[in-house]
């Protein structure tokens, strides 16, 4: 394993990698060979990243392109092909800056879970637009740039105790699994309002668009099991290609939502409809820049806003900490601290790319722990990196086939991801009602309350009164006494805009 000193060079554990000497101007300015790995090795590992990452291109375009904003509008008219494009793209040139300003072998994208939030508890609220939801990902973004400049990420960090990281991680991973099955229509609101939900169509699961989301959800998990590369990808093509063949025969046809609130053909697909198209372009680009700062601000207000973009911040700036420490553990290049080398360089790269996430109309793009797959084969430095950011570029072309890929054959991979997060739930200790109570009012509020937001507020509220009513006050940070008054204005919003007359 490779270790780093507190400069950031790295000392090889082996005479022989200190006497060895860079073969190239790449080798020298990446310290390929000094890192003890070859620019095959750095090549190889960044195409295994991107492949692991891919499924991105496919789910981000979904996940945002099928909730309407506040006002009806659908995100670049529901074009999915060219959400693809622009996901593409910033993953593209973020992961690549990365790689040559870092010098670390991190992939970056549009983030799992950030983007589901904004579609669905930020763009949807009455009156917001999607400029305005993008807008808030980019002051998030803004935040955690100043955050990281100033030092700050520290006091945030140790502001938030550790199980409510965790339960915050682990109930996003609910709320996610949750979105998949309810999108493929595993899980649906029945049509007599008997119960909230119920197991697919009348309770019978018998529709070929649930079958295409069964069987991609067993072959992501079989995949998964057998430790495949690229098994999320590889599950999405293979349900997709058999979507294809089904509505080839059997003609489904779209499943939508008529004027009457009654369902449209309830055996059809979700979404998008699996058909082969020959509507071939050129990458559109026409969502960079789509976005209002301060547009928020007008139509919920400031203390909803800073509440929104406080929840972005949480999931985006923790991810993005656990993420590097894991890579960067797996690719031996953490100091004697424990931190990653080039840390601050990582963490200002990774705020960056939020920003241009939400400039570009994309949500938040973050670090993806997926890069630990091209660790696993050799990745050690920003080489791979940009290796995988020119693979992304080079999807931009192929972004049209997103067209052909209906919810069904896509969300299994909600649910996966949805799993892999819910894992973390061990580290709580829940023979500690103290921080077991917030930790389970915030994994459960999530999904039940269909709100990220809720459940977050829900665990800082409950924790600081705990920690009051027992005694112990003055072990909680007083950033999060703040951050719970604002969790109380926020979920008092209504009867205050009542009372005060607006």
């Amino acid at each position: 394993m490779i270790h780093a000193g507190h400069d950031g060079a790295v000392n090889a554990q082996t005479s022989q990698d200190v006497e060895a000497q860079p073969t190239s101007r790449i080798d020298q300015f990446f310290r390929v060979t000094e890192r003890g790995s070859t620019i095959g090795a750095e090549v190889r590992g960044g195409l295994v990243t991107f492949f692991a990452m891919a499924y991105i291109i496919v789910l981000n375009p979904i996940i945002l392109g099928s909730s309407p904003d506040g006002t009806g509008a659908f995100l670049a008219d529901g074009n999915t092909a060219h959400i693809a494009t622009v996901t593409a793209l910033v993953a593209g040139v973020m992961t690549i800056i990365m790689g040559m300003v870092a010098n670390f072998p991190l992939g970056l994208a549009a983030g799992m879970g950030i983007n589901s939030v904004v579609a669905i508890s930020i763009a949807a609220i009455p009156g917001m637009t999607w400029a305005d939801a993008m807008g808030i990902v980019v002051l998030q973004g803004i935040i955690i740039l100043v955050l990281v400049l100033t030092g700050l990420r520290e006091a945030v960090f140790r502001a938030i105790p550790h199980e409510l990281k965790i339960a915050i991680s682990v109930g996003i991973g609910l709320f996610i699994a949750l979105v998949g099955f309810v999108n493929a229509g595993f899980v649906r609101i029945p049509a007599g309002l008997a119960t909230p939900l119920e197991l697919g169509l009348d309770g019978s699961l018998g529709t070929w668009p649930i079958v295409v989301f069964v069987f991609g959800l067993l072959l992501a998990a079989v995949l998964m099991v057998k430790k495949v590369r690229g098994g999320i990808l590889i599950a999405i093509v293979a349900s997709t290609v058999l979507a294809i063949i089904i509505q080839a025969i059997a003609h489904l046809g779209p499943r939508y939502m008529g004027p009457d609130g009654v369902t449209v053909n309830p055996d059809g697909w979700a979404l998008t409809v699996p058909e082969l198209s020959a509507n071939w372009t050129l990458p559109n680009l026409d969502l960079l820049g789509n976005f209002s700062l301060l547009g928020s601000f007008r139509n919920i207000g400031v203390v909803a806003v800073l509440l929104l973009a406080f929840t972005l911040m949480l999931a985006d700036f923790f991810d993005t900490m656990g993420t590097m420490v894991a890579v960067g553990g797996e690719a031996g290049l953490l100091d004697d601290n424990g931190d990653p080398i080039n840390t601050r360089s990582i963490l200002i790269v990774d705020s960056c790319a939020a920003i241009a996430g939400g400039a570009s109309s994309v949500s938040s793009n973050t670090s993806f722990v997926e890069s630990a797959a091209g660790v696993g084969d050799g990745a050690r430095t920003g080489l791979a990196s940009v290796t995988t950011g020119l693979a992304f570029l080079a999807a931009m072309f192929v972004a049209p086939i997103i067209e052909m890929v209906p919810n069904e054959a896509a969300t299994p991979a909600l649910v996966v991801v949805g799993f892999l997060m819910l894992t973390q739930v061990a580290e709580i200790d829940w023979k500690d009602y103290e921080v077991a109570l917030p930790a389970f009012l915030t994994i459960v509020l999530m999904p039940f309350a269909y709100s990220i937001t809720a459940g977050i507020g829900a665990g800082v509220i409950s924790y600081v009164l705990i920690k009051v009513v027992v005694g112990k006050a003055r072990t909680i940070h007083p950033l999060l006494y703040g951050a719970a008054v604002l969790f109380v204005i926020y979920f008092l919003s209504g009867p205050l805009r009542d009372a005060l007359g607006f």
